[in-house]
């Protein structure tokens, strides 16, 4: 594979920046540089200092002004720091722009990004997705990248100077996007076949959505049992991971955990990313989760059905829930969040407060698309038998000399499959 060139040596000492261009937008700017931060802890690089400036247009060559960008440098060079990291997006060009001016490496938040998912991609797909969406953040910015792009090709009986190296990475990396294109249509293609056969047994699905680190893996490991990642980091998994669990009612019901949503997120990654996010477009219904301490949590509520409305996903059947509410010890941050979400439940997967309550609600949405019915069942369905047991509720079973007289309340996708043997 084709790889872009890594930094010769680990950084160790980060400056962080944020600009904001009206001064309304200062605390905005100010929690997502906070947010920022949080990204690259999870990257282990120490952060020395944050810093935030008002900029009132977004500049050409530096995206700040000369006079600021002089004062950033001149700050990084005091605290002896060997990373500039923008909040802001940063095209190719003022990249370059300020590596030439700092003498030092300078990212933007994009970039965090992608060396998160980087390290955090577990499975074929999802690190498939990851290079597809590095290549594309990498492609204009190759002159960044390499130190050999000024030389020429060609050679003994050429007919010009040849392809610059430049042209070649260029083209090379090209080649390797549509081939990873291509790898993801095909897992792709795999993931739909899999989801047919879900489909196939009448089993409703709940896809966890939410902010990145809202807990949604350690809820679906509470509510499951699933050996799947739980870690205090954002974007801790990329994975999706499909469990079953079974209903006090004895329905069952197939919970997804889905990759987390955060602000900023960069385009290639909401592109490549369609095909792990598409299991909230196909599930039955959402478990829209949320971390209530955080303090910006509506917030985040919102960036999560920003993402999900561009889906199509935004106007399914959602249960909201507001996890770890065992950190939240103020009688009004709690009537606050009632009053935006009469309906949620209040919950904490860490101390198990109000999970009974949650699993009672899956089984009363998993619950409204069933109807109950009479049927008359051959002696040698027993198959179907064992099925009614297994995804629907058998109220009453009674064995006649012709057929087993049956009363039970079973998914509408499964009554389909009883409808020749259906008397009421």
């Amino acid at each position: 594979m084709f790889e872009i060139k890594h930094r010769e040596k680990m950084v160790e000492r980060a400056l962080l920046v944020g600009a904001y261009t009206a001064v309304e937008e200062k605390d905005d700017a100010e929690d997502l540089l906070n947010e920022l931060g949080e990204l690259v802890r999870t990257l282990g690089i120490p952060i020395i200092e944050k810093l935030l400036i008002f900029n009132r247009e977004p500049q050409a060559r530096l995206f700040v002004g000369s006079g600021k960008a002089e004062e950033v440098c001149n700050r990084a060079k005091e605290l002896a720091c060997d990373i500039i990291v923008f909040d802001n997006q940063l095209s190719p060009a003022q990249q370059r722009n300020w590596e030439t001016l700092a003498g030092i490496t300078v990212i933007d938040r994009q970039e965090i990004i992608l060396d998160i998912f980087g390290t955090r991609a577990q499975t074929r797909e999802a690190k498939i997705q990851v290079d597809l969406a590095r290549m594309a953040y990498s492609l204009p910015r190759l002159t960044r990248a390499w130190s050999h792009l000024g030389k020429q090709g060609g050679g003994i009986g050429s007919k010009g100077e040849g392809e610059s190296q430049l042209e070649q990475d260029k083209r090379k990396i090209r080649g390797q996007i549509d081939r990873l294109k291509s790898d993801l249509k095909e897992v792709r293609r795999n993931r739909a076949n899999q989801r047919k056969d879900r489909k196939r047994a009448p089993v409703p699905n709940a896809a966890i959505v939410g902010y990145t680190n809202a807990g949604k893996s350690s809820l679906l490991r509470r509510l499951t049992g699933a050996d799947v990642l739980v870690e205090n980091a954002l974007f801790a998994t990329l994975d999706t991971t499909t469990r079953k669990i079974d209903l006090p009612n004895k329905q069952p019901l197939l919970l997804t955990d889905t990759v987390g949503f955060i602000r900023k997120l960069p385009h290639q990654l909401v592109e490549s990313f369609n095909a792990t996010l598409e299991e909230a477009v196909m599930a039955d219904f959402l478990v829209h989760l949320l971390d209530a301490s955080h303090p910006r949590v509506l917030e985040f509520y919102g960036t999560t059905m920003k993402v999900l409305s561009e889906l199509g996903a935004d106007a399914k059947k959602t249960l909201v829930v507001f996890n770890k509410i065992d950190q939240v010890d103020d009688p009004l941050t709690r009537a606050m969040l009632r009053s935006h979400h009469p309906e949620a439940l209040f919950i904490s997967v860490h101390t198990g407060e109000g999970i009974d309550q949650l699993v009672e609600q899956l089984g009363g949405l998993v619950g409204e698309g069933t109807r109950e019915i009479l049927l008359h069942l051959p002696h040698d369905r027993t198959d179907l038998l064992a099925r009614l047991h297994r995804e629907g509720r058998v109220e009453q079973t009674d064995y006649e000399e012709e057929f087993i007289r049956i009363r039970a309340s079973v998914p509408e996708r499964f009554r389909r499959t009883l409808e020749p043997f259906i008397i009421l």
